[in-house]
């Protein structure tokens, strides 16, 4: 573990050193980075946060992500290895609300699409409303559309692999997974990143993390259990 957190550091210092000098390197190829650079910024964050709140006070907080770069599927890619903390706050809060709703009328087998469907739109307007109070720029609905489409696809899959549901057959992972990620990054480069270069967000959020960085080194300098 010690080592690939290392190996992520280093991944990451080599992405805040590109998006640094940003103005030398093409566009589309710093929107196809924003992935990998999002990714590795709020899992550091989130790292850097459970060790001091082990270190303080004992308590272990759950993971946020689970390697979501070895996804086979986009199900075990939303349900079980990116955001989690959101998941866990959209199944009761607007999931379980629609599936309740609809399995009266269609039954709880078709229930299921808008339920699902219906929390990645959800996901994506408030993305949106992010962006709004964030850029102060009107929304584009970009990024609710990639949610949208991410969620119509989900539904499809979930019946696809019922459909051909086997115990004799499954996908192998080596080619599962290169199919999982490499649509989750086309179409965020397609529908989620553009907005965020638009309102230079990625720069927003580069310059967040150095004074996160900064604030919990001074915080971590002034703890005799670090000194």
């Amino acid at each position: 573990m010690p080592l690939k957190f290392a190996i992520k550091l280093m991944v990451l210092a080599i992405l805040i050193f590109v998006f640094s000098n940003r103005e030398y390197v093409h566009p589309k190829v710093l929107v196809a980075l924003l992935w990998p650079l999002v990714y590795l910024l709020v899992e550091t964050i989130l790292a850097m946060a459970a060790a001091m709140a082990r270190a303080m006070v004992g308590l272990e907080l759950e993971p946020n992500f689970n390697e979501p770069y070895l996804s086979t599927s986009l199900q075990d890619f939303w349900v079980n290895r990116w955001n989690l903390a959101v998941r866990r706050i959209m199944r009761p809060a607007v999931y379980d609300p629609i599936l309740r709703f609809w399995t009266p009328l269609v039954g709880s087998k078709w229930a299921q699409i808008p339920a699902i469907v219906g929390s990645f739109l959800v996901v994506g307007l408030v993305h949106e409303l992010v962006y709004y109070y964030v850029a102060r720029v009107p929304p584009t609905w970009e990024v609710a559309w990639f949610f949208v489409l991410h969620g119509m696809c989900l539904t499809a899959e979930i019946g696809l692999k019922r459909a051909l549901a086997t115990d004799t057959w499954r996908m192998p992972r080596v080619v599962s997974v290169p199919l999982t990620v490499g649509f989750v990054m086309v179409t965020g480069v397609w529908l989620f990143f553009p907005q965020m270069i638009r309102c230079n967000f990625d720069v927003r959020l580069m310059q967040e993390y150095v004074a996160l960085v900064g604030l919990l080194r001074k915080v971590s300098q002034r703890l005799p259990f670090f000194s």
